[in-house]
């Protein structure tokens, strides 16, 4: 089963798929194994079956939202044969990851305190990763003179920030539809490194 608000998917099993809908709902602590298996259609039992605890739940959907990302990142990134249009194609695979994929995104985020301590090193490690992709874009748009941020990390910093918030409120039913969202975050993001045009 794929989780989806577009005609992208993310593979995620029905288990895990059941999970974030409830974690999505309730939280992670909020959320029972017995709630996950209902809306899974299996016993208790049969859950465990496959994953050993509701913390084992999370940590999947975390690796696979994060293994994800960074793809779609590193991909985005070596199709631009400029660092202006490597930046561009980075921001807007960030904005569109965290609109099409705004409940896994959101959940990953926000229960981060919930994993288990091995494995939350491992997806703090994850986005640290991330956030060098593009803290190097910026840095090197600064060394370039196309971007002229007093700050780059900071600024670079707040490009990321900026793109995760899309998760929180972006629905697909909206007023604006993910291409559009992509151009004004564009924008955005070019005015927060000081862009010079």
């Amino acid at each position: 089963m794929s989780l989806s608000q577009s005609s992208h998917t993310m593979p995620i099993d029905p288990i895990c798929f059941a999970a974030l809908r409830c974690f999505t709902v309730s939280g992670f602590h909020g959320t029972s194994i017995r709630q996950i298996a209902a809306e899974a259609g299996l016993s208790v039992p049969g859950l465990y079956h496959h994953y050993p605890s509701k913390g084992a739940i999370l940590v999947a959907l975390c690796e696979a939202a994060m293994h994800e990302l960074l793809t779609a990142s590193r991909a985005a990134i070596a199709a631009g044969s400029t660092t202006l249009e490597r930046f561009e194609r980075l921001v807007a695979c960030l904005v569109r990851f965290h609109a099409e994929y705004g409940e896994i995104a959101f959940v990953t985020y926000s229960e981060i305190r919930s994993l288990p301590e091995d494995a939350r090193e491992r997806h703090l490690q994850a986005r640290r990763d991330e956030q060098a992709l593009v803290t190097e874009l910026v840095e090197q748009g600064v060394a370039e003179g196309i971007f002229v941020a007093p700050h780059p990390r900071e600024a670079a910093r707040a490009v990321s920030t900026l793109c995760l918030g899309v998760s929180q409120w972006y629905r697909a039913d909206g007023s604006m539809s993910v291409p559009e969202l992509v151009d004004v975050y564009l924008e955005i993001c070019k005015d927060a490194v000081r862009f010079v045009r």
